[in-house]
């Protein structure tokens, strides 16, 4: 790190959790993010501030006016431009340090794959069940560890899945081949559940990267925005999971 490096990050590295050892694995690590919009923005952005030296977005839609009620990487003169250029025209303002990809394209099949493989933690933080399920069934197969966050109308949720002997996945907990209407542009959203939701996606993403304290594998947290409450599920492995069971 440079001088300039050490004073921008101070305020971490002064954490004995983080010290130079864990600034500089943020600096050598590979994300990628997937979805560029109320989860993926505040992560970015909290990533790229913190130092992550390697941020890939895919997204394959662009800025829409109602989405700059909770998408703060984009702004009113971006309605109409790719949701992964303006977000990395945002991060590198941020930490032009940062290297930023950005990818216009959903994400699937063997890109998907040769993705994952390539990166230290995936941010699954799109809005749909069947994205999600092939984002897990990669991470599974690569043994590469998912940040999995969700949010709508006033309700937020989180976890991590690991994929190890005892470590549930994404299918564990949801089962394929239910209805996927749960959507902001049909239930609406508020947007501050977005930010909150993507700040611990970042958070969770950090820790896995510095191997630091004890993160969300096995647990679902649950948030109720109207009362403020938060509630924390056990996760196991299903024994018969279609995806992880023999893995």
């Amino acid at each position: 790190m440079n001088d300039q490096q050490l004073l921008r990050y101070s305020r971490q590295i002064m954490l004995p959790q983080v010290d130079i050892e864990g600034q500089e694995k943020l600096l050598n690590a590979q994300v990628i993010i997937i979805g560029a919009g109320g989860l993926g923005s505040p992560a970015s952005l909290y990533l790229a501030a913190a130092g992550v030296g390697s941020i890939t977005i895919y997204d394959d839609d662009q800025v829409d006016l109602s989405n700059l009620q909770r998408q703060i990487t984009h702004y009113t003169d971006d309605i109409g431009t790719d949701k992964v250029i303006s977000t990395q025209q945002t991060l590198n303002k941020i930490n032009p340090d940062t290297r930023v990809t950005a990818v216009k394209q959903r994400l699937m099949g063997i890109e998907l794959e040769k993705a994952v493989s390539n990166a230290d933690v995936v941010l699954d933080c799109t809005d749909n069940f069947t994205t999600r399920f092939t984002i897990n069934k990669a991470c599974v197969k690569y043994k590469t560890p998912l940040v999995s966050g969700a949010a709508i109308r006033f309700e937020g949720q989180v976890s991590v899945f690991v994929a190890g002997d005892e470590a549930p996945c994404y299918n564990c907990l949801y089962s394929e081949g239910g209805e996927d209407l749960q959507n902001c542009a049909t239930n609406g959203v508020i947007s501050p559940i977005t930010g909150i939701i993507g700040s611990i996606q970042a958070m969770e993403t950090m820790k896995i990267i510095m191997n630091i304290g004890e993160v969300l594998t096995g647990r679902l947290l649950l948030l109720d925005g109207l009362s403020m409450q938060w509630n924390e599920m056990k996760l196991r492995k299903n024994p018969v999971c279609p995806t992880c069971h023999s893995k």
